[in-house]
């Protein structure tokens, strides 16, 4: 038996790792863990490892929906068309209505207000469809081998 290398790539969308700029997801503190209910309690985005005071960038091209504070946490929201991303703790270095791409600085990461560490990235689709902001991104590529008669 033969072995054979399968390549799977799924659809690639134009979207970066809001710590890195690199189209996939590269350290993952704290996964996504949406309530069964939107009014229960759950963690609805992911926290990202990054160090107070690097900066934050934008996931996509967009344009800033607020930028200010939140409940004492310093936010900084982008609606992508149907999608809005939002980033906390980060200290804006944008303002609300100005236009930016994929990967240009947003701000700054500011210190945990919720004893967490690194970067909080949210993702919603209307008002309270919260989704998973890693499936913005490309997956890991990774080869698998196969068996093949002969």
């Amino acid at each position: 038996m033969r072995k054979i290398w399968l390549l799977f790539i799924p659809f690639l969308l134009a979207w970066v790792d809001p710590t890195t700029g690199a189209s996939y997801a590269t350290s993952v503190l704290r996964p996504y863990d949406p309530p069964e209910h939107n009014w229960l309690p759950g963690h609805r985005g992911v926290d990202l490892r990054l160090s107070v005071g690097d900066e934050v960038l934008a996931a996509g091209d967009g344009t800033v929906a607020f930028a200010g504070v939140v409940a004492g946490t310093p936010t900084v929201s982008i609606q992508h068309g149907g999608i809005r991303t939002t980033y906390q703790p980060v200290h804006a270095w944008v303002k609300q209505g100005e236009q930016v791409g994929e990967g240009e600085v947003i701000g700054k990461l500011g210190h945990s207000f919720d004893g967490y560490p690194g970067l909080h990235w949210g993702a919603r689709t209307g008002e309270d469809n919260y989704i998973n902001p890693l499936s913005l991104l490309a997956p890991t590529i990774r080869l698998k081998p196969v068996d093949v008669p002969g």
